[in-house]
Parts: structure tokens; C-alpha cells; sequence
């Protein structure tokens, strides 16, 4: 039983955390994609863990990833367009 005159606040939940697969398609639904140096920053993971990510999750998902060499030769990834 709770102490007259205490009450605990409840916060509010504003806005739930993105999760890192979220994060990872709104970089990839971008016009211009995103590198794989980017996603590395935004999840904190290896290269060789967002290169697995890409060429399996997605396709589990029966997503494709396009794949171009911008300006700089910064390769960039991504999200096809569904036919």
C-alpha cells in the first residue's frame, strides 16, 4: 500500500526508440542511399555485419539493394523500387 500524499509520476512515452533495422531502411529508402560507413555509424556495427544485413535480411524479406559509386567512388546503397 502506498503512502497518503505519495504518488509516483508515470512519464509519458513520447516516441518508441528506433530499432537498428528501421534505422538501417530509412537510410537505405533515401534518394541518394547511404554508405556502408554511414550505416556503420548509425548501428555501431562492422562492415562485414551491414554487408550480411543487406544480403540477408533484406532478401528474406524479398527486398532488392541497388548498389552505385557516386562522384567521389563512395559506393552507396539503396532500396529498389517494388515492381
Amino acid at each position: 500500500m502506498s503512502k497518503p500524499g505519495k504518488t509516483k509520476a508515470r512519464k509519458a512515452k513520447t516516441s518508441k526508440a528506433k530499432t537498428k533495422v528501421e534505422q538501417i531502411m530509412g537510410l537505405l529508402g533515401r534518394a541518394d542511399g547511404a554508405s556502408i560507413a554511414e550505416i556503420m555509424k548509425v548501428t555501431g556495427w562492422q562492415a562485414h555485419s551491414v554487408r550480411g544485413f543487406m544480403s540477408g535480411h533484406l532478401k528474406k524479406q524479398g527486398r532488392s539493394v541497388q548498389s552505385k559509386q557516386d562522384e567521389s567512388g563512395t559506393r552507396r546503397y539503396r532500396l529498389e523500387e517494388a515492381a
